[in-house]
C-alpha cells in the first residue's frame, strides 16, 4: 500500500483487516463448491443457493459496514464475524443434516453482530437495508427450533425476503430521503436518521476481490482434479480450456468492474442493483468452479446431466445477470443483443443439448463463448468513473 502523492486526495483501499476477513470466505466458497459435486438433485441445488447467500450476506453486511465506518471500524466485531463465518463453513457439508442448526445459529449471531455494529455508526443504509436488518432475518431465527424440511423452507423465505425487500426499498431510497427532508413534524426531526454514504471506489474494489476469491476456487478445482488424474491429451485440452474460461471471466471483471457490464464505469450503480447482481455473478462462478473440477476428472467422457448443468448453468447465470444489469443500467444495445444475451442462450443450449459432447469439447465451446465476450471488451475499453454506490 503506497502513500498518497502530496497535494492529491488519498484513494482508499481495502484495509489489512478486511483482507484478513476475506480469508475465511475463501474456505467457505471451497466448501460451497464441493456441495455441487456428485449426484446433484434440485434439493441440493436449492440448498447450495441458500447457503451461498448466507455466507455472502454476512460478508456483504460487514463489507458495507467497514466501507461506511472506515477508520472507525471495530476490529473485534470483524474478527468475531470472521469466526462466525468459519463455523458456518465447517457446518456446510452437513448443513442438510445434523449441523443445520449450528449453521443457522452461527448465521443469526453474525447478522445480529452486524446489526449492532451498524447501530454504532448512527447511520442508515437505505440503498441496501438487509446489511443492517430486515424481515429476512426473522425466518432464520425461527428455523433454529424447526426440524427439516420446514427449516429449509424458512431459510428460503429469509433469502427471498432479504433480496426482494432490499431491492424494492433500495430502489425507492432517494424518494424516501426526499420525503424525510420535506417532513416538518417534530417526530421526524427527533429521529435524526443519518443516511449512510458508501465510497464507490472502495466498494467496487471489495466486490471485485470477492470475485477473485471465487475465481481462485475455480483454479484450485482444476488443479486438484488434474493432479489426481492421468495426464493425457484430453486432460491437457480440458485443463487449457478451463483455464482459458477463467482467464476470460477475470478479464471481463478487470475491464468492466465486478458486474462485468460495459459503460457502468461511466456512472454510479446503486447498491440495490449492484449487490443482487454481485450475488448471482459470484454464485455462478462458484458453480463453474465445481463444474470444471468434475470436467477435468473425466475429460474424454461426456459429463453427466447434473455436472453439465452445474457448469453450463453457472456460466449461463453469469451472462444472464450481466444482461439484466446491462438492460437496467443502460448498456449499449449492440452488446446486450449481440453479445450478452446470445452468450446466455448459447450456454443454456449447451446445458440442454450438450450431453453427447466429450468434456474437453464442451469446455472448448464454453471458452469460445467467453472469448467472444472478451473480444468486445478489447474493442470497447471501459471508461473511468465511479463504481457501485
Amino acid at each position: 500500500m503506497t502513500s498518497p502523492v502530496p497535494g492529491t486526495a488519498e484513494e482508499r483501499h481495502a484495509s489489512w483487516l478486511e483482507l484478513f476477513f476475506d480469508l475465511v470466505v475463501v474456505v467457505a466458497v471451497a466448501q460451497l463448491a464441493h456441495l455441487l459435486e456428485g449426484d446433484l438433485g434440485l434439493r441440493d441445488a436449492g440448498l447450495f443457493v441458500v447457503l451461498f447467500y448466507a455466507v455472502w450476506s454476512v460478508w456483504t453486511s460487514f463489507t458495507l459496514y467497514a466501507n461506511v465506518a472506515a477508520t472507525r471500524t471495530r476490529t473485534r466485531a470483524m474478527l468475531v464475524a470472521m469466526f462466525g463465518i468459519a463455523v458456518m463453513a465447517a457446518a456446510i457439508p452437513q448443513a442438510a443434516g445434523e449441523r443445520g442448526e449450528a449453521f443457522a445459529i452461527a448465521y443469526v449471531c453474525c447478522r445480529w453482530l452486524g446489526m449492532i455494529s451498524w447501530r454504532r455508526t448512527g447511520q442508515q443504509l437505505f440503498s441496501w437495508p438487509a446489511a443492517q436488518a430486515g424481515a429476512g432475518f426473522v425466518p432464520w431465527v425461527v428455523s433454529i427450533w424447526v426440524e427439516p424440511p420446514a427449516r429449509y423452507w424458512l431459510w428460503t423465505a429469509g433469502v427471498v425476503l432479504d433480496i426482494v425487500l432490499s431491492a424494492v426499498q433500495g430502489s425507492r431510497a432517494q424518494e424516501m430521503l426526499a420525503r424525510m427532508r420535506r417532513s416538518t413534524s417534530r417526530r421526524a426531526q427527533s429521529v435524526q436518521l443519518v443516511p449512510a454514504r458508501l465510497e464507490p471506489a472502495h466498494l467496487g474494489e471489495r466486490l471485485g476481490l470477492f470475485v477473485i476469491i471465487v475465481l481462485g476456487e475455480a483454479v484450485a478445482q482444476v488443479v486438484m482434479a488434474a493432479s489426481g488424474a492421468d495426464w493425457s491429451g484430453p486432460l491437457l485440452v480440458a485443463a487449457l480450456a478451463g483455464f482459458g474460461l477463467l482467464v476470460s471471466l477475470w478479464w471481463l471483471t478487470l475491464e468492466y468492474g465486478a458486474l462485468s457490464v460495459p459503460r457502468l464505469g461511466q456512472r454510479r450503480v446503486e447498491a440495490w442493483l449492484a449487490l443482487p447482481a454481485h450475488f448471482t455473478i459470484t454464485m455462478g462462478i462458484t458453480s463453474v468452479a465445481a463444474g470444471l473440477g468434475m470436467l477435468a476428472e473425466h475429460p474424454s467422457e461426456p459429463l453427466d446431466l447434473a455436472a453439465r448443468w452445474v457448469l453450463c448453468g453457472g456460466l449461463a447465470l453469469y451472462f444472464l445477470t450481466t444482461t439484466v444489469v446491462g438492460a437496467i443500467a443502460g448498456a449499449p444495445r449492440t452488446w446486450l443483443f449481440g453479445r450478452a444475451l446470445p452468450a446466455a442462450v448459447a450456454t443454456v443450449l449447451l446445458g440442454v443439448f450438450g450431453g453427447p459432447l466429450e468434456s474437453r469439447w464442451l469446455a472448448l465451446i464454453l471458452v469460445a463463448v467467453a472469448v467472444w465476450q472478451v473480444r468486445y471488451a478489447r474493442r470497447h475499453p471501459a471508461g473511468a468513473g465511479a463504481g457501485p454506490a
